[in-house]
């Protein structure tokens, strides 16, 4: 069978109280990784509500003009936090800025985290009373949505099911809302967001429904990836595939320009950047090493990785 969406998953059938179901999930998901990278979840915890507020927040921001949303770019934090203006970021080995601005939410750990590192303070927007606390908000449930998710994953490997719930929580995630302005002018060479892998363990999108996502399959075909309006798409980075020594799919992805007739209509989408604790040792699992599957990566640190790749991706210097 041509895979021509990506497939798509129920976290209801994980969360239900039937181990058949709750296996279902499992296989299906490990499969869909294995193969494409990608899925599409429904019955995530971020409800309909709290969607809405966060995209009327967003655009209310995108819409400041550029000297207020400026200040608010803060030199030295290697666009951790904060505002990234247009065209600042590129996909690794391309020149040309990607069409898009964006804004960065962080992770505020709590109080008995004892964590090694620290995180940057969230920047806070003075001119929006609500855009800081309906983003956190969000935060927390794509968060608490990618800790099922990898549950599911760590079973699928062989692993205990709890496997990654210390290295994900208060982890150094990253909301990014993002804003892909209209296109006013024929590109040269640049795409809204040039083909890609993600640097993280898993991440979790919004508003991939307004289309424009395209996924890299296995035969070297881009495809089209459209969920539902209410579905989440959910793909592996490249910290899972080098820690899973291969077996899960890190999948090449960008989002391509509308058709001419659209280059009006702006683009919003949210995705959620689940990153561990900066010391998770990112070594190929035992589980997904045999004789067919020589180890592939040397050892390292999820920090020393995420940092190396925040070099080649133009963010730090």
């Amino acid at each position: 069978m041509e895979m021509n969406n990506i497939p798509s998953v129920d976290l209801a059938d994980f969360l239900s109280d039937d181990p058949q179901r709750k296996q279902k999930f499992v296989n299906e998901i490990g499969k869909a990784y294995e193969e494409i990278g990608f899925v599409a979840l429904k019955n995530h915890f971020l409800s309909d509500n709290l969607v809405d507020e966060l995209y009327k927040e967003v655009k209310n921001f995108f819409a400041l003009p550029l000297e207020t949303k400026r200040k608010y770019e803060i030199e030295g934090l290697a666009g951790q936090r904060g505002y990234i203006s247009f065209g600042k970021e590129h996909a690794k080995g391309k020149k040309e800025g990607d069409l898009k601005e964006f804004w960065h939410f962080g992770q505020e750990a709590s109080k008995d985290a004892n964590l090694t590192e620290e995180y940057p303070e969230n920047v806070q927007v003075e001119e929006l009373p609500d855009f800081n606390h309906t983003g956190m908000e969000a935060y927390r449930m794509l968060e608490k949505t990618g800790i099922y998710v990898l549950r599911a994953l760590a079973l699928y490997l062989g692993l205990d099911e709890f496997y990654f719930d210390h290295w994900a929580s208060n982890g150094n995630s990253i909301l990014r809302p993002i804003h892909y302005p209209p296109i006013t002018e024929e590109p040269k060479g640049a795409v809204r967001a040039g083909a890609h892998g993600d640097i993280n363990l898993i991440t979790l999108l919004m508003g991939a429904s307004t289309g424009g996502l395209q996924v890299l399959r296995k035969d070297g075909e881009w495809i089209d990836a459209i969920p539902q309006e209410d579905e989440l798409v959910i793909n592996v980075g490249d910290m899972l595939e080098r820690h899973t020594n291969n077996k899960l799919r890190s999948t090449i992805h960008r989002v391509v320009n509308p058709p001419r007739e659209q280059w009006g209509t702006p683009r919003y989408s949210i995705p959620f950047f689940m990153h561990p604790r900066s010391e998770m040792p990112l070594n190929c699992l035992e589980e997904c090493i045999d004789e067919a599957n020589p180890k592939a990566y040397e050892d390292i640190t999820a920090g020393e990785f995420l940092d190396q790749r925040l070099r080649e991706i133009g963010l730090k210097k």
